[in-house]
């Protein structure tokens, strides 16, 4: 059966990795939609935020350069609700594959947590979903020539494996912005990226949110660690669950 996939991303509707995306999925010949965040939405992890009217998600027809057989909406919500909207039929028949996407920065380490782009993935797999999350590492300069073509190359061999697999896995994938690419190499959660966020007081009334590149040894077998390396890099990631060692460890008196 030919996979119905949902597109989305964090970066918002006019973001180039959107678009990588979409291209790629056509290419293999799927049935295709995009639905993503009318605005750029990053950092909203799993959030299911919309701008609603009277408890109604706006959505819009779009259409993406070169892709306009492609049905597109842009919709005034954040990835996590998108997702959990295409879950729920909300953009036609439910989705086999949700994929989000080409992030403009990595998402590695424990702070995938709080990636939109992750967090779309994530709603997907608790509902059933399998998902992909895909990144391309560009690091935190401004001006860099961006290899979405990177993210193309590693996907057209690695979706059709996942379009077969079993159950709602969720992965995600970081590739390097690099011209080489090294293999595609499973990956551990680092404890923190290559990047984090820094926390300061700039005065009694403000706080301030910066971001700064993590200097030291990368942690080996970690995702970071491997794509810092010019690896691609894959990690099958849990979403909610309960913890079973510590449900009748005694925390509770009888």
């Amino acid at each position: 059966m030919t996979p119905r996939v949902l597109i989305t991303n964090d970066d918002g509707i006019d973001s180039p990795g959107l678009a990588t995306l979409a291209r790629c999925s056509v290419e293999l010949g799927w049935d295709t939609v995009v639905a993503a965040p009318a605005e750029e939405s990053s950092g909203t992890s799993a959030g299911i935020t919309a701008a609603a009217r009277d408890r109604q998600v706006v959505v819009r027809q779009s259409e993406l350069a070169g892709l306009s057989d492609v049905e597109t909406y842009a919709v005034e919500a954040s990835p996590g609700l998108i997702a959990l909207i295409a879950c729920h039929d909300g953009f036609g028949d439910r989705p086999t594959l949700l994929l989000s996407g080409v992030n403009r920065g990595a998402n590695v380490g424990r702070a995938v947590l709080h990636s939109g782009t992750v967090g779309a993935a994530l709603t997907a797999g608790i509902n059933g979903v399998p998902a992909v999350a895909v990144s391309l590492d560009v690091g935190l300069a401004e001006d860099v020539e961006l290899r979405w073509d990177n993210a193309s190359r590693i996907l057209a061999g690695l979706l059709p494996a996942v379009a077969r697999l079993a159950g709602s896995p969720v992965l995600n994938v970081n590739v390097p912005n690099t011209e080489q690419v090294g293999p595609l190499r499973w990956a551990r959660l680092a404890t923190y990226g290559q990047a984090q966020t820094k926390i300061s007081r700039a005065d009694p009334g403000t706080i301030e949110v910066t971001t700064i590149e993590v200097e030291g040894e990368l942690e080996e077998g970690t995702d970071a660690a491997l794509l810092a390396a010019g690896h691609a890099t894959i990690t099958p990631l849990y979403s909610v669950t309960e913890d079973d060692d510590l449900i009748g460890s005694g925390l509770l008196a009888d």
